[in-house]
């Protein structure tokens, strides 16, 4: 797991892109709104609570390669509530620009414009190479 002392995220590479997994509530606000730029991508599991997880896009690609995308996904549905679900696990993702905060909404409580959804099983960092120490 990334040693990201004091930030609001772990940072990990994913094929060569900068992944930022959001640790807690209020730091999934910071990340979302405070450092991810409209073309990221953001990553959240539907339905529960959990990591709010940005993946850089710094040359506005339209579309992340597919194996970046599915391990992004896995990371959201691992950091959240629903970890220990059975089977896949439903993850939405839009442009960061696609999300916002509602007036009086709770830390790390957003509403999407609009997104897609993939499924996937829950993976952590612990089960791939790409952590960053």
């Amino acid at each position: 797991m990334a040693a990201s002392k004091g930030k609001a995220y772990r940072t990990v590479e994913i094929g060569g892109f900068e992944v930022l997994v959001g640790k807690r509530a209020r730091d999934n606000d910071e990340l979302t709104f405070g450092v991810a730029d409209p073309p990221d991508f953001w990553l959240h599991v539907a339905d529960y609570s959990g990591s709010h997880v940005v993946v850089r896009n710094p040359d506005d690609l339209p579309a992340l390669p597919r194996e970046v995308l599915e391990r992004a996904a896995q990371l959201a549905a691992y950091y959240s509530k629903a970890q220990n679900a059975r089977g896949k696990i439903e993850v939405h993702v839009c442009r960061a620009a696609d999300v916002r905060k509602p007036r009086g909404a709770p830390a790390g409580l957003v509403e999407l414009k609009r997104w897609d959804s993939l499924r996937v099983y829950a993976r952590g960092l612990q089960e791939g190479a790409e952590a960053e120490e």
